[in-house]
């Protein structure tokens, strides 16, 4: 029998992609809201819900959360000019989501992001705690969820990291005391639609098996070893990544186009502790991917995708 409806923004990225197929695979019906009717290959044989608007159009949010058990905020921007126009979506966008919710009498999940628990790093991490606390005080009884790095197939960002580790005979590394979590994006869906079936509050963060994260050595590596090469890895001094990320601004300035990378971003890699905190972390559903099964997964999509060569030399 087919479950209640949950409803999801952010549904076209990356994350919400999975998650719509992973709630669809486990009975319930997706409704999502999207600009204009989506056609991706993960949903085609998929019963969806189409909300055409988006989190400013007026009535749109009213409409999505109608009649839904569940909705999960996923919508964010990761790249903008200024902390004023990340808070446009990131804060503003998610206590609008929150309010429409509570007023569907539905519960709310708001898919948030570590870099909040360090809202001095960087005007993303900032605007993540500031959707955070709108989201506390529209909608006490929500859940918010601190995913880590996710990655997995259809990621554009990670694809740069094999592209690099398949023809570069070094790596960059940074210090090797800091430790990042991760967790691939079928398991971060998992773990979401296991947050519809039982009702949670509060803030959970979420990760794979390695709870105390990766350091960026393991990291290089395990990419190195998917795409069958041994690069040397380099220290990349802390001051010449802050130098690119300043550039990056500048140029980001210049050419009045925000890129994901700058100083904030900078600052956010050089923190050193990207582990998972005191805050519980979801319980219930095991993460099935740990990093090099997790990444051979991903590398495996993407040639079977074209974006990385079928055969690489080792």
């Amino acid at each position: 029998m087919t479950r209640s409806v949950v409803a999801v923004t952010g549904a076209t990225g990356f994350l919400g992609r999975h998650l719509v197929r992973a709630l669809a695979q486990d009975g319930w019906t997706p409704r999502v809201l999207v600009r204009r009717d989506p056609i991706h290959p993960l949903w085609r044989d998929l019963d969806v819900e189409i909300v055409v608007g988006d989190l400013k159009t007026p009535g749109a949010l009213d409409r999505l959360c109608r009649g839904a058990e569940v909705v999960i905020h996923v919508a964010g921007l990761i790249k903008a000019a200024s902390l004023d126009g990340f808070n446009v979506v990131n804060r503003d966008g998610a206590r609008a989501a929150a309010q429409a919710a509570q007023a569907a009498g539905a519960r709310f999940i708001l898919v948030s992001s570590l870099a909040a628990r360090e809202p001095r790093l960087s005007n993303y991490g900032a605007s993540k705690r500031a959707g955070e606390d709108a989201v506390r005080e529209a909608s006490p009884s929500a859940l918010i969820v601190r995913p880590p790095a996710i990655y997995g197939p259809g990621d554009t960002e990670t694809l740069a990291l094999f592209e690099l580790a398949a023809k570069s005979p070094v790596l960059p590394v940074l210090s090797p005391d800091s430790r990042i979590a991760m967790i691939h994006v079928q398991d971060a869906a998992a773990k979401l639609v296991a947050f519809c079936r039982r009702p949670v509050s509060g803030l959970v963060e979420l990760s794979d098996v390695r709870r105390d994260g990766y350091t960026w050595s393991e990291i290089m590596t395990a990419a190195a070893r998917v795409m069958n090469r041994a690069p040397r890895l380099v220290r990349l001094p802390d001051n010449a990544l802050l130098l690119a990320g300043t550039l990056a601004d500048a140029w980001s300035f210049a050419s009045n186009n925000p890129s994901v990378f700058g100083l904030g971003k900078a600052r956010e890699l050089l923190h050193n502790d990207w582990s998972l905190s005191s805050a519980p972390m979801a319980e219930g559903v095991p993460s099935v991917f740990g990093l090099i099964d997790g990444f051979l997964h991903t590398v495996a999509w993407y040639r079977e995708q074209g974006w990385l060569p079928k055969n690489v030399a080792a």
